[in-house]
């Protein structure tokens, strides 16, 4: 057995290792993405309406489900593909920093307002933003 191949042993060894203790770490993820036109527009049009200063939020309880569903929409009027997903980036991030306090049978539908400035959408603007409207629809479990 050469060095390289004693290099490579080591390696591998050391990622399944990681990999192992990666999984025992993570946690089942509580939510879903709505993918389909047909969902969206059930939470839209059942769901109770929510707004905060940059996103609007709709939000359905459905009790028979264990997860949750999360859905986000951003108009192609507001800006272009690039800003537009990296507003998804952070109203999906800001979601899941708040994700293990929510409770488990909702249907979430994030909005960005059409009048704001996709300029102000920042992480902490975005999360105060997510914080606000989920205090105010009760579906927080614990303070945050």
């Amino acid at each position: 057995m050469g060095p390289f191949n004693i290099i490579r042993n080591i390696k591998i060894h050391f990622f399944l290792e990681n990999c192992h203790a990666r999984k025992e770490k993570e946690k089942m993820k509580k939510t879903k993405m709505l993918k389909k036109n047909y969902e969206f527009r059930k939470v839209l049009s059942t769901g109770n309406y929510y707004s905060g200063k940059y996103i609007e939020a709709f939000i359905k309880e459905d009790n028979q489900k264990e997860i949750n569903y999360l859905g986000i929409a951003i108009s192609s009027k507001i800006a272009n593909a690039v800003k537009r997903n990296k507003i998804k980036r952070l109203i999906r991030e800001s979601y899941n920093y708040y994700e293990e306090y929510l409770k488990n049978g909702y249907c979430v539908i994030f909005l960005w307002k059409k009048k704001q400035n996709t300029k102000e959408s920042t992480f902490k603007n975005i999360k105060e933003d997510i914080n606000y409207i989920l205090k105010k629809s009760k579906m927080i479990e614990e303070k945050v």
